[in-house]
């Protein structure tokens, strides 16, 4: 879309303010709003200035003017706003017109800018599959003394004896026991459908939806898949409009990796493929699961990457509580067609050389997906680059159920870091793969590993409560 159709666009649907986007280093949108009638040519020539010193982990309070850059062919109009309001989302650039390297987009762009200039494909193509919880109800507070959580839905399998409801109606979801079923029992169908049409009206291509393996409201949409920066791009639309339409039902959103103990967590499982023009490069018939070496190669990549890789896929304290075994949580750092148990599972089900693709199951939506993608296809393009066999370095085929193997059979299998600080240290021991076509910077690094580190000593110092159920007695 150019300059000329989004000022068009503007008259057309008599838009009155343009909601200018950007993304802050932990993943979440940031915005500014100009009238409508403020913004032509010269806007999209010189950008929006904002305070890049109020954003974590951008810049200090000496060095905080900053630009946002609007990127045309991402604008959509926000279904939300009473107020017609054009969304456009930006990259950032200093004030002397130079790509700011802690810019998540723009690491993004850069990553795909490199596989091209290996000369191994020409695009990369993602696709998410970022699950979600649909509560009625959330309450925490941590304060010096007390600390709690409490979330509620009418869906969930502990209100099966409760009378608030003003006559309770049955049919509460089992623990582990939501995985697509029909109406009663899944309440949700509407304003899953709902989300669905107001992204489709947004420009993303809707595949399906469901309801999602836990009890209280866990769901799942798929979009189609697209290049890395756009899918991204995707992603953020795809959160936005998920958690808005819930708060327009009276509900609440969220893709927090394990709000529920004792059942299925969020995942965020992406599939990836690479192309040179029209050409997939990830199918070789008659092979294992059909996977070329390229393919084979780039799962090495990630596979050998992974524990680094968990620090940009998997950022979150709350991460390593769905990282666990047992939930279908994909610990074991191992490849296998078709096998969920898998850290790397390659799709079999139906697929033609152009659908062939590799699927990593263990990100989360905590992860900001611009970094999350490029840190990801770095990781493949290096396993590609040194032929990374994934097969002499015991990362599988292994095409059983792992969650059933013997303690022993268990030892044998690298499995991911247990908690932030572990992927941490990883990230801070493995990074030089992140940093081939400058696409990553040692200064993005060290930066993002201080202010993630802050977070996991913020949890670490706090009091659980259940430390008293364990300790309070001593």
């Amino acid at each position: 879309m150019s300059v000329q159709n989004v000022l068009n666009l503007i008259k057309e649907k008599n838009i009155e303010w343009v909601d200018f986007r950007f993304v802050g280093l932990l993943g979440k949108e940031q915005h500014i709003s100009l009238p409508a009638t403020e913004v032509d040519e010269d806007t999209f020539v010189n950008g929006v200035a904002f305070d890049g010193s109020s954003i974590p982990g951008f810049r200090g309070i000496e060095q905080s003017d900053m630009v946002m850059m609007p990127v045309t062919e991402t604008a959509y109009i926000d279904p939300f706003t009473a107020h017609p309001t054009l969304i456009i989302m930006c990259d950032i650039y200093t004030p002397d017109g130079q790509r700011y390297d802690r810019d998540p987009r723009g690491i993004a762009r850069k990553a795909e800018e490199y596989l091209q200039s290996t000369g191994i494909g020409t695009k990369a193509f993602f696709a998410p599959e970022s699950e979600f919880f649909i509560f009625d109800d959330v309450r925490y507070e941590s304060g010096m003394n007390k600390s709690f959580f409490e979330v509620d839905s009418e869906e969930a399998a502990w209100n099966t004896g409760r009378k608030e409801e003003g006559g309770n109606l049955g049919y509460k979801i089992p623990v582990k026991g939501g995985y697509v079923p029909v109406a009663p029992i899944d309440t949700q169908q509407d304003i899953r459908s709902e989300m669905c049409r107001l992204m489709m009206e947004a420009g993303l291509r809707i595949e399906r939806h469901h309801h999602e393996v836990a009890t209280a409201g866990q769901g799942e949409i798929n979009f189609r898949f697209d290049t890395l920066t756009k899918t991204a791009d995707n992603l953020l639309k795809y959160k936005y409009i998920i958690a808005n339409t819930a708060r327009q039902y009276g509900k609440v959103a969220t893709f927090m990796p394990k709000p529920l103990f004792g059942d299925n967590g969020s995942g965020m499982h992406v599939h990836m493929s690479i192309w040179d023009q029209d050409t997939p490069l990830f199918y070789e018939a008659g092979q294992y699961a059909n996977l070329s070496e390229i393919a084979l190669h780039y799962i090495g990549g990630i596979l050998y990457h992974a524990p680094a890789l968990i620090a940009l896929t998997n950022p979150s304290t709350n991460s390593f509580k769905r990282l666990v075994p047992g939930y279908e949580a994909p610990v074991n750092l191992v490849f296998s067609a078709g096998n969920r148990s898998a850290a790397v599972r390659v799709p079999i089900a139906a697929v033609t050389p152009k659908g062939c693709r590799i699927e990593f199951r263990t990100p989360d939506s905590t992860a900001n997906p611009y970094l999350a993608f490029a840190a990801m296809l770095l990781a493949g393009l290096d396993g590609i680059q040194k032929k990374i066999d994934p097969r002499a370095l015991g990362y599988g085929p292994l095409d059983k159920n792992i969650y059933e193997l013997s303690d022993a059979e268990k030892a044998e299998i690298r499995s991911v870091p247990g908690s932030l600080d572990e992927a941490l240290d990883a990230l801070e021991a493995d990074h030089e793969f992140l940093l081939a076509g400058n696409v990553f910077t040692k200064d993005f690094i060290d930066n993002y590993v201080e202010l993630k580190r802050g977070e996991a000593k913020a949890v670490n110092i706090r009091i659980h409560p259940h430390e008293y159920s364990l300790y309070f007695d001593c």
